[in-house]
């Protein structure tokens, strides 16, 4: 699934992943290809994905990778759109 975030600054990243889970004001979720068409508010935590996308030159220091081999990013609120196997979060 394709998988772009952008915040007031700019575009963070945009790419293929495979997963990205979000903090949803009614508790965390996954997504993964193919998932249902959704739109959700965010609340404060951690968006975890997990592929190779391409991260904005300039931004790659906001983005932490686990041993998993997922990556993370913290926001403080924001929306997601899932629709066409893209997900767009709109992130603080």
């Amino acid at each position: 699934m394709y998988l772009e975030i952008v915040t007031p600054e700019a575009s963070l990243v945009s790419g293929e992943v495979e997963s990205v889970s979000v903090p949803g004001v009614d508790g965390e979720f996954q997504m993964l290809s193919n998932h249902a068409a959704i739109v959700s508010t965010l609340q404060r935590g951690k968006v975890l994905f997990k592929g190779d996308p391409e991260f904005t030159e300039g931004f790659e220091d906001k983005f932490t990778k686990d041993t998993d081999g997922r990556w993370s990013l913290e926001i403080n609120s924001g929306t997601i759109e899932m629709k066409d196997n893209k997900a767009i979060i709109l992130a603080d």
